[in-house]
């Protein structure tokens, strides 16, 4: 086996990759990856139970390499072994979601989790240079009644079982696709995508598909969920996943897929309680300094309540944005290796997503350059949108934050091809990352202003919250109510983006602690290695470090660290 190793391991390599993008096309068309834009995902029961079994088989080759103690411990790369670990990582990630079925049976509107939100999304941001690829475009959108129809059937399964769904959830999804239907020709993104000048009449025949056969298979969905999950749905005592029968065990797999670390609940909650208690010092000091208040209180009611700290048009936001990202961007060469990476530009949020969203999300740019990296940010009713709280969320979604790591991932070609496009699958890292960037970017002096500051400790205090609500309805069984009602005694930020954070996590169980734990592992690394390197510790090679092995478990990211520390310390004896 040793002599075939190195030419095994490439093969998994490549295995894992076909695998994981013919199993999940709607990702690789957003990834740029062009050969799997006329395919869609196989949702029914038994074709994630094949897409599972694709993955087993994968894990149970890895077991047979890393059980050889010889291949183990003399044959194998360094390079190699991790390569075997992320892949491990990301296949147990897979299967456990899989089996979980937690999508069906936790109905939601979330993006990541929720499939008619996932084609919403990313149907459209195929990109069509050519009668090819508008060919593969229709031919997708053939394919989507039937594949709201499988949603629709996924649905009625879970009922069937008793795996009874939130009735926020559905209500949120029920919205959503409401919302969908209600477009007109104009915004209809399916419709609306971008064709080649001499194919423009092509739009004839997507409209006639929209109309005749799409949005009747949406309006399908609809009507099924205002009908048997409305009535048997769980109320909002009830909202989190330890009301359910295997609650504790779905909840147990949850929190090792997000935070790809094997920490307790009760471990994140306390977390989560003691950073927001080590916050009270900072809300002190810049309170003080911006209003003349340090009691905490005090300031959240003049954060939330003074008008002039509320935008006034969507202009100001996308401004605002636009101003930090370039800021960043000047100072990126001194904290970061010079990297040749794709751009970023700013979108905002469509309307038919707006109810629900976030007030931002990032999408990664195509691999072949066709499209940029987007910080897409909701700038609807922009008189509800706090000012002071832009600035840290544009650090986190562009730059030094979630472009910069998943634009420079693209770049690293020397790694397997499965280990450059890592997303949500690695949260842990990839929003430790994003949250690390908003405290990095106040280091690299980015930050406008004191007030703007006080966004970034808001957002630090929404992401310790997170590990509070989300273990508190999931584990402890919170109600709806009551995480809503944490999330405002301890952040700043308004009512109506705490109800969607706090239904988003609702939807997507264990995603919310994912930032503050990879968070804490980073800034542990990076003081470790600064104690040990002392004057050798240099931040831009540190940064080069974290980002140059793409998204990946913190495990292996403590080990990469450890490798480069060592490298470091025997280079300077």
């Amino acid at each position: 086996m040793t002599e075939d190793i190195h030419q095994e391991i490439a093969n998994l390599n490549e295995q894992f990759f076909t695998h994981k993008h013919g199993r999940d096309p709607l990702t690789a068309t957003e990834l740029g990856l062009h050969a799997f834009d006329g395919e869609l995902p196989d949702l029914t029961r038994e074709g994630e139970q094949m897409t599972a079994e694709g993955y087993r088989a994968i894990q149970r080759r890895i077991e047979t390499v890393l059980g050889d103690e010889q291949v183990a411990s003399g044959v194998l790369t360094f390079a190699e072994r991790i390569n075997l670990e992320v892949m491990d990582a990301l296949a147990y990630g897979a299967i456990t979601e899989l089996e979980d079925e937690l999508w069906a049976r936790n109905i939601s509107a979330g993006g990541y989790v929720s499939p008619q939100a996932r084609i919403f999304q990313t149907v459209p941001a195929a990109v069509l240079t050519d009668a090819a690829e508008v060919v593969m475009y229709i031919e997708r959108l053939r394919g989507l009644p039937t594949l709201f129809s499988t949603i629709r059937e996924r649905y009625e399964q879970a009922d069937k079982q008793g795996h009874y769904s939130t009735a926020a959830g559905i209500h949120q999804a029920i919205a959503q696709l409401d919302g969908h239907l209600g477009l007109d020709d104009e915004h209809d993104a399916f419709m609306n995508v971008s064709l080649p000048a001499e194919l423009v009449g092509e739009r004839d025949r997507i409209r006639e598909l929209v109309y005749r056969e799409i949005r009747p298979a949406i309006a399908a969905v609809r009507d099924y969920l205002a009908g048997d999950p409305a009535a048997h749905s769980r109320g909002e005592e009830e909202v989190g996943l330890c009301a359910l029968e295997d609650g504790e065990e779905l909840y147990t797999r949850a929190l090792i897929r997000h935070t790809t670390t094997a920490m307790a609940p009760e471990e994140i909650h306390r977390l989560g309680l003691d950073t927001l208690a080590r916050l009270d010092e900072e809300w002190a000091e810049l309170g003080g300094r911006v209003f003349g208040i340090t009691d905490r209180r005090s300031l959240f009611e003049r954060l939330r309540g003074d008008p002039s700290l509320r935008f006034d048009d969507r202009s100001q936001i996308i401004e605002v944005v636009t101003r930090a990202l370039e800021a960043a961007e000047r100072a990126q060469r001194s904290w970061f290796p010079d990297r040749q990476i794709a751009r970023c530009v700013i979108e905002e949020i469509s309307s038919a997503e707006a109810e629900n969203a976030a007030l931002a999300y990032y999408r990664g740019p195509s691999d072949d350059g066709s499209r940029p990296g987007a910080h897409c940010v909701l700038t609807t009713v922009p008189t509800e949108r706090f000012r002071y709280e832009y600035e840290a969320l544009a650090f986190h979604e562009s730059v030094p934050g979630h472009h910069l790591q998943i634009a420079t991932a693209q770049t690293l070609t020397e790694l397997p091809a499965f280990r450059r496009y890592l997303d949500a699958e690695v949260s842990a890292f990839v929003e430790g990352w994003g949250l690390y960037a908003e405290r990095l970017a106040d280091e690299m002096g980015l930050y406008s202003s004191d007030l703007a500051r006080l966004g970034m400790l808001s957002f630090d205090a929404l992401r310790a919250s997170r590990c509070v609500v989300d273990t508190g309805m999931h584990h402890y069984g919170w109600s709806r109510q009551r995480a809503i009602e944490f999330m405002w005694e301890n952040s700043a930020t308004n009512m109506a983006n705490i109800t969607n954070e706090i239904d988003r996590y609702i939807g997507w169980p264990g995603q919310a602690t994912a930032y503050l734990v990879g968070r804490r592992e980073i800034g542990r690394l990076r003081r470790e290695s600064e104690r040990r390197l002392g004057d050798d510790f240099d931040i831009r090679s540190f940064h080069g470090v974290i980002l140059g092995q793409g998204a990946v478990p913190l495990g292996v990211l403590a080990s990469v660290v450890e490798a480069w520390v060592h490298s470091v310390a025997d280079n300077q004896s």
